[in-house]
């Protein structure tokens, strides 16, 4: 597995070199801005609109606004007097347990790979399974890139994940969205319909099924290969919907669409066992016939 970082974790006396590898990556499909009459891609100019001209990038320098409009220059010999140093280890501060750390703190996902021959990856499995017996987690901090970083590290499976985290400054307050809450009342037989809507969509979560994966991207790319085919794209006709006004009608209404779609699904899953089973059933032995 490719490693963008190598180092290690201590907790107490113990170092466990690990590689840091990344988990997840988008595949969104990227367009490039193109000049229409010569199809040539259009390249980004830093321009200055008070000189009205092209600026080179040893002219530049970076600036921090303190008022509005208003900015200090901030030179590279600014940033390397506050540079951290760079660390090549994760330390961890406290072991918590998992559900007590909530998901909008989750930044960006990582792999903790173990490095170095088979008696230096025994302390990265000893944590593991420590950390899975007790189901508890890791809070630590590192230095990637010069900057600090809060992380989570937690067992996944039989492997180690780390989740970047964002700091508490970080996470705007949702105080004014739970005042709103705490003023609005709902009515028992709309909360009854709202729970029957829940237990109709409630699944097993499983990232691969059909329904959780991106449509949109898989439309996009079908459009663009039918393009590069030199095949006409026809936009489909927009379908109307009627406004529902009433929540009572909506709830209803969302009752008997989830109810008909599980009854969909669990045809169409009846129908497959029923192509997959052996045709003709099972064979009768003849009868003998007597002497």
């Amino acid at each position: 597995m490719r490693t963008i970082w190598n180092g290690s974790i201590s907790f107490g006396l113990v170092n466990i070199p690990i590689g840091l590898a990344l988990a997840t990556q988008r595949n969104d499909v990227s367009f490039r801005t193109l000049h229409r009459e010569c199809g040539t891609p259009i390249k980004q100019k830093r321009w200055c609109p008070t000189h009205d001209r092209e600026v080179e990038a040893d002219e530049l320098v970076k600036g921090w606004e303190f008022a509005k409009g208003q900015y200090v220059f901030v030179e590279e010999s600014d940033l390397e007097a506050v540079a951290l140093q760079r660390s090549q280890s994760i330390e961890i501060l406290r072991f918590v347990k998992l559900d007590e750390v909530d998901p909008i703190y989750f930044d960006r996902t990582y792999y903790l790979a173990p490095a170095g021959a088979d008696a230096q990856r025994r302390p990265y499995v000893l944590l593991l399974r420590a950390m899975q017996e007790a189901g508890m987690a890791a809070v630590g901090k590192f230095v990637l890139w010069g900057k600090e970083n809060l992380c989570l590290i937690r067992a996944q499976g039989d492997a180690l994940a780390m989740e970047l985290l964002y700091f508490a400054e970080d996470v705007r307050s949702k105080a004014e969205i739970e005042e709103a809450v705490a003023a609005t009342e709902v009515k028992a037989p709309e909360l009854a319909l709202a729970n029957q809507i829940i237990d109709s969509l409630t699944g097993e979560w499983d990232p691969e099924a059909p329904e959780f994966q991106n449509d949109y991207r898989a439309q996009v790319k079908a459009m663009l290969d039918a393009k590069v085919a030199g095949q006409e794209i026809v936009a489909p006709e927009p379908v109307a919907e009627t406004p529902v006004v009433d929540l009572m009608e909506a709830l209803r209404r969302s009752v008997a669409d989830a109810q008909g779609r599980r009854a969909a699904a669990g045809n169409g899953a009846a129908a497959k066992k029923t192509k997959a089973a052996p045709k003709g059933g099972s064979r009768k032995t003849p009868a003998r016939k007597s002497a």
